[in-house]
């Protein structure tokens, strides 16, 4: 397809007007003293501004322009929309946390979310966009036909993508809660409000379009920060080439910190706290809520005494070297977890029914590998610059005199500075980390950059979780409206009707999953990974064997997608709650149980039952092998690529 050159020159004009304003407000700050607030509330506004702007302007009520954008995105516009999608708050806050605290281990999130994107390539993208649908249980209806696989999708889709919108929420809440200092309750419902303007008034015409410029914002704010400070301290403005030195640096520098008298004596106190509430917990007449609340504590005691990276001098050293044995096991299952939900979200699998063609849906993914390189390319130097920023400013340093970023992020609860041993000086196990999401959005602060670039880490973390939430508030909306209410309950519904609903249902989710994320229930990358895991275990074994086993049917593919998801939710639950564990694995890998059994339930209920009919197995014979003209819904429900 030829190259859209009117495209090409407005994102063009946009990026260049964008990085201008932020040099303006960078010079304000450092000629007239431009107060950080402003520079909070100017970037807030600004981003907001343009995604408000943006859904107005592509506002529709078109049926095939309002769920899959006319059909009309280029593969590299598609390419940075789906690469915005998906780098959700998970990806840009959550992740360098992640490698930050874990070290090698915390790989697994780069390796999986990487990878499943080549899954998506060869097994699924370009075979969805060839079966010409609106949505997923769209192709599961027509594919297994009846109404029993559409709502069994339905679930697994509301399932899979409800934690994961309130993982964008709670990334929302943090952002604006601390740069425009609203309290973080207020906060989430605040900064949905440009995701329901672009939602409401354009559905994935509006989306599309703000997700390519929101891919503009993040990635720059991301990278910004970590060039500055590899240009600062090795004057070279590449981090992915200096970050190993920063890896050797900080190693030298725990080995250090774990040899200090002061810090042995501070991990011996949090080990004696840990024992006494030990004893407290095995008294008798304690109520649940108690126990509750004195576990966590213990948790905490013990994460103090024991942190990776300052504990002992083995400890230090397995920072950087690979898991073994059961770390091992949990990094591989994490891996492929990660994996197959990427292969198998709804938000994403929808946006290749947005190009003009097989080949464009194709083209697509390798431009979704190439944006999201750019920043998971980065995260690792991102994860190093951090910890060395928190070596530097922090430890060592005196209660009393505690740098300003330790203050100023204190309302968002993410950590906490307690002098454990009364010396008056921070040791590490003093630093009582939370949350590591703190580590993208306050790293600008803690190496002392200009407020500027903290403001402009603040927009791009807005538009990761904006972004990613458009997507999801979509696909739960239009599961009920479209999947569920149009095509199961009423079929004589009107377009503006089915619309209608659909705006109602984007408002009433968001409203819904922000009064969720006020109660602050797990870290991003946790809610995240269990959306994957869901996701990977229901979705994944029906499309993979929908697309390449003709003899795949309708009983084999609802057992499947159940077994899957039960199996998965079972061992997510009871792992998180209720002490359950098979072979010592995480909860967030859960769907290395749910996702073999969702195969092999779908494999031999299939061959159990009779086979699907000769039309059905035409779908599939045309998804691999396509008829000139035709798409492959046309061979069972003659709508051809608008099915609804």
């Amino acid at each position: 397809m030829k190259r859209n050159w009117t495209l090409d020159k407005i994102f063009g004009l946009y990026t260049v007007v964008f990085l201008g304003i932020t040099a303006l407000i960078g010079l304000a700050e450092y000629l007239l003293g431009l107060p950080p607030k402003w520079i909070g509330w100017i970037f807030m506004g600004l981003s907001i501004g343009i995604y408000v702007v943006i859904g107005i302007i592509t506002r529709t009520s078109e049926a095939d322009q309002y769920y899959v954008a006319g059909r009309r995105v280029p593969a590299l516009y598609n390419g940075m929309a789906t690469g915005s999608d998906w780098m959700s708050a998970a990806s840009f806050i959550s992740m360098a946390g992640a490698l930050s605290a874990q070290g090698f281990a915390g790989l697994a999130y780069v390796m999986g979310w990487t990878g499943g994107y080549l899954l998506l390539a060869v097994f699924l993208g370009p075979y969805l966009r060839q079966f010409g649908a609106y949505t997923i249980p769209d192709f599961l209806d027509a594919r297994y036909g009846g109404n029993i696989p559409r709502i069994v999708g339905v679930v697994a889709a509301i399932a899979c993508s409800f934690p994961y919108l309130i993982a964008q929420v709670t990334g929302v809440g943090l952002i604006v809660s601390r740069f425009i200092g609203l309290d973080f309750n207020i906060g989430v419902f605040v900064g949905l409000l440009g995701v329901l303007f672009c939602s409401v008034l354009g559905g994935m015409r509006s989306v599309t379009w703000t997700q390519v410029a929101q891919y503009i914002i993040l990635i720059v704010s991301y990278l910004v920060p970590v060039v500055y400070l590899s240009w600062t301290i090795f004057s070279i403005p590449i981090p992915e080439l200096t970050y190993g030195q920063l890896l050797q640096a900080n190693n030298a520098r725990a080995l250090e910190v774990t040899r200090d008298v002061k810090e042995k004596e501070t991990r011996a106190l949090w080990r004696s706290d840990a024992d006494a509430i030990d004893t407290k917990l095995k008294s008798p007449g304690l109520s649940e809520d108690e126990a509750e609340t004195l576990r966590g504590q213990r948790a905490l005691a013990l994460r103090q005494a024991t942190a990776p990276a300052v504990s002992d001098e083995a400890t230090v050293g397995r920072y950087l070297t690979v898991p073994t044995g059961l770390g091992m096991w949990n990094f591989l299952a994490l891996t492929f977890c990660l994996m197959v939900g990427t292969a198998g979200l709804p938000h994403i699998l929808t946006r290749y029914y947005t190009t003009p063609s097989v080949q464009e849906a194709r083209t697509s993914v390798a431009w979704s590998l190439f944006f999201i390189f750019l920043l998971y390319f980065t995260a690792p130097a991102y994860a190093a610059f951090a910890r060395f920023a928190i070596y530097a400013k922090l430890v060592g340093t005196q209660i009393a005199e505690l740098p300003r970023w330790v203050t100023l992020w204190a309302p968002a609860g993410l950590f906490e500075v307690i002098d454990k041993n009364g010396d008056g000086i921070v040791q590490w196990a003093d630093f009582v980390i939370k949350s590591t999401d703190f580590v993208v959005l306050a790293t600008p602060e803690i190496a002392g950059l200009p407020f500027v670039i903290t403001g402009l880490v603040m927009a791009g973390g807005l538009a990761a979780a904006l972004s990613t939430a458009d997507g999801l508030l979509l696909t739960i909306a239009n599961a009920f409206s479209h999947d569920l209410y149009y095509n199961v309950i009423d079929r004589t519904a009107s377009l503006k009707k089915r619309l209608t609903i659909t705006k109602i249902l984007l408002i009433a989710t968001a409203l819904i999953a922000a009064w969720v994320a006020t109660y602050r229930l797990a870290i991003i990358v946790e809610l995240v990974a269990w959306a994957f895991s869901l996701a990977g275990a229901s979705f994944f074994p029906a499309l993979v064997m929908g697309i390449w086993w003709q003899r795949t049917n309708r009983a084999g593919a609802v057992a499947g997608m159940l077994a899957g998801l039960l199996v998965t939710l079972y061992y997510m639950i009871g792992s998180r709650f209720y002490g359950v564990s098979w072979f010592g694995t995480q909860t967030i890998a859960s769907a290395i149980f749910g996702l073999p059994v969702g195969f092999l339930v779908t494999w031999i209920v299939s061959l159990l039952t009779a086979p699907p009919p000769q039309a059905i197995q035409e779908v599939v014979a045309n998804v691999r092998y396509p008829q000139p003209g035709k798409t492959a819904a046309a061979a069972v429900t003659g709508r051809g690529a608008t099915p609804s």
